[in-house]
């Protein structure tokens, strides 16, 4: 076991409604100070942040299957498929699926250009490994090899069980590390029945509306706990799907389960004001 210091320097205010986003990337950025610091001293009141993390300076990352804790991204993908139990469903297109495989008569999917990538479920990052990465200095330093190997904090935030969904590969594959945004209410399909949609020349990805909710909660919760650098136009779009779409229950579950197995979940889920406070 591991123990990873965790220091949180500031918290996002001031969300009101939008459409495009870009998330900020670039490397000079503010960074997370060196692991082993004294963390900062952070009024709780607000509940933003996690209770593991707001109530100490250290927690473990934890690798036993039955362990409870932050994992890293390896060990993170061997208890997914029990927090997703009874409920495979990709979270772009809706397609069920057993294992890794994808069943594509349930959702209509027609493969884009890879079929073999298309039938295998993946598990994607929310809000990209790479947008993480890029605001630490490991991946200055080395890329992402050298932050999965050196830094505990990108680890933490890499393996986070709230920022990772099931995802038909190719669309994972197609999302690539790009920002979520909406552009139009008619989307040309790409996937057969599926209702996501990618822009490469834009460099967005706009995930079908079941999601959204979930996709801006996950967000708001990664830039809050792990702070990181997002744009004006990416709160705004973030908020206000949070607004537009409602918690379900399914979210709600998801979110016991990743208590029962990291310790604590998305506090913005929890309590309203949290969220409230997340977005003014």
């Amino acid at each position: 076991m591991r123990y990873l210091p965790l220091l949180v320097i500031s918290l996002l205010t001031g969300c009101d409604s939008g459409q495009v986003s870009s998330f900020a990337h670039s490397p000079g950025v503010k960074q997370l100070a060196q692991v082993g610091q004294s963390i900062l001293s952070f009024s709780t009141s607000a509940g933003l942040l996690p209770e593991s993390v707001a109530s100490g300076p250290s927690f473990e990352l934890v690798d036993g299957k039955t362990a409870v804790g932050h994992r890293d991204f390896v060990h993170a993908k061997k208890v997914l498929p029990q927090v997703f139990a009874g409920e495979e469903e990709d979270f772009y297109c809706g397609c069920r699926y057993t294992g890794k495989n994808v069943d594509f008569s349930s959702c209509g999917y027609e493969p884009r250009k890879n079929a073999d990538r298309a039938g295998r479920i993946e598990w994607e990052h929310v809000v990209p490994a790479w947008v993480i990465g890029h605001q630490r200095q490991c991946w200055q330093d080395g890329g992402r090899k050298n932050c999965t190997s050196n830094d505990a904090v990108f680890q933490a935030a890499e393996g986070d069980l709230n920022n990772l969904v099931p995802a038909v590969g190719e669309v994972n594959g197609d999302r690539n590390n790009f920002s979520y945004s909406v552009w139009t209410r008619n989307p040309e399909p790409m996937y057969g029945q599926c209702k996501t949609i990618v822009d490469f020349k834009g460099r967005r990805a706009q995930p079908r509306e079941e999601v959204r909710g979930r996709a801006a909660r996950i967000t708001l919760y990664m830039v809050q706990t792990y702070d990181l650098q997002i744009s004006k136009q990416d709160r705004q779009l973030m908020c206000a799907w949070s607004k537009t779409y409602p918690i379900d229950d399914w979210e709600m579950k998801r979110n016991e389960r990743i208590v029962h197995w990291q310790g604590s979940g998305n506090p913005l889920l929890t309590d309203p004001a949290r969220l409230k406070a997340a977005c003014g």
